[in-house]
């Protein structure tokens, strides 16, 4: 696994977490990286993505409560989710997208 997604966990709704993707940096620094989920039944989905030039993209489902951030020095993209719901719930992946490689992901749960 080339990608080490880590952070998920079980949380509150309304709480907030942050999910990180540790990538080689012959990976990181040559691509748009991103966040996809997973709810079981359902197929996966976009959530975030980030250009190398910083330019963010986000599902509709989650502006305005997530920010993706990517970190040159360190080779990581992060995912901050706040005032998180319920239908969040899910397996997250962090994703490059030339290719694209896959994380091994990363569950999130949200339940009181």
């Amino acid at each position: 696994v080339q990608l080490q997604a880590s952070g998920g966990g079980l949380v509150q709704p309304g709480g907030s977490l942050r999910l990180s993707c540790v990538a080689p940096g012959s990976i990181f620094r040559f691509n748009t990286m991103g966040w996809y989920r997973q709810a079981p039944g359902n197929q996966r989905e976009f959530v975030a993505s980030i250009t190398i030039a910083g330019t963010t993209n986000y599902a509709d489902s989650v502006r305005g409560r997530f920010a993706i951030s990517r970190d040159h020095t360190n080779y990581t993209v992060y995912l901050q989710m706040n005032n998180l719901k319920p239908e969040d719930t899910a397996v997250y992946y962090c994703v490059a997208f030339a290719g694209p490689v896959w994380g091994q992901g990363t569950q999130v749960t949200v339940s009181s």
